[in-house]
């Protein structure tokens, strides 16, 4: 529990401090996605805005950039990274980039696994039925593989954001510390995911073992 939290904390400290500091070029994140999306001739993918606090994302069936009010309409270091960061998933999209297409294929496996997983592995532990445990953290598996996959893909995406913001000049060479402070605070709430995760899994193998050599 305190993994996530700490690395949703450093997330949240580190945008209030950065989405009060603008940057030298003081574009919008709309414009800067718009930008970045048309320097990769991504013409056809649109920008919207979306309610909530850093609910911004990239959806790949719509083709559509959403980014969260703050974001959309900040002049801010944090918006113009985030803003970037999700344009770098349309640009992973459009080159088919591999681990994102792995992704994608994994939602509905993935999805249904974290459902059913916590409801098979309780009922094996309480009805003490070491095959109900076992399907639980096999479709467990799938949910964590998931949780593994996304690390890369985030990364990359991060990657992409940097590159083209200091090659379209929304940064320039005395911002881009700060840009990275703010892409590597959000990549830690993947990291925390997948560690949390992984820990959860290893958990209910070892009780399985545990239980199968009792």
């Amino acid at each position: 529990m305190i993994i996530p939290i700490w690395a949703q904390s450093k997330v949240k400290n580190t945008y209030n401090k950065y989405s009060k500091k603008a940057t030298s070029s003081q574009m919008t994140g709309a414009q800067v996605a718009r930008k970045i999306l048309d320097d990769n001739g991504l013409y056809n993918i649109s920008i919207e805005e979306t309610k909530g606090m850093l609910s911004d994302h990239y959806d790949p069936r719509k083709k559509v950039v959403r980014l969260s009010t703050g974001n959309f309409h900040g002049q801010s270091m944090a918006s113009s990274a985030v803003a970037a960061h999700e344009v770098g998933h349309a640009i992973q999209d459009a080159e088919e980039y591999a681990f994102l297409r792995f992704r994608s294929a994994l939602v509905p496996v993935a999805s249904f696994g974290s459902n059913i997983s916590f409801f098979l592995i309780l009922a094996g532990i309480f009805l003490q039925m070491s095959n109900l445990l076992l399907f639980g953290i096999i479709f467990m598996s799938a949910a964590v593989l998931f949780q593994l996959v996304t690390l890369p893909v985030e990364f990359d995406a991060s990657s992409r954001a940097m590159t083209q913001l200091v090659s379209t000049g929304v940064i320039r060479n005395n911002e881009e510390r700060e840009t990275k402070k703010v892409l590597n605070a959000a990549a830690m709430t993947y990291v925390a995911a997948a560690l949390v995760a992984v820990a959860e899994l290893v958990r209910f193998i070892l009780i399985y073992f545990a239980g199968n050599n009792d």
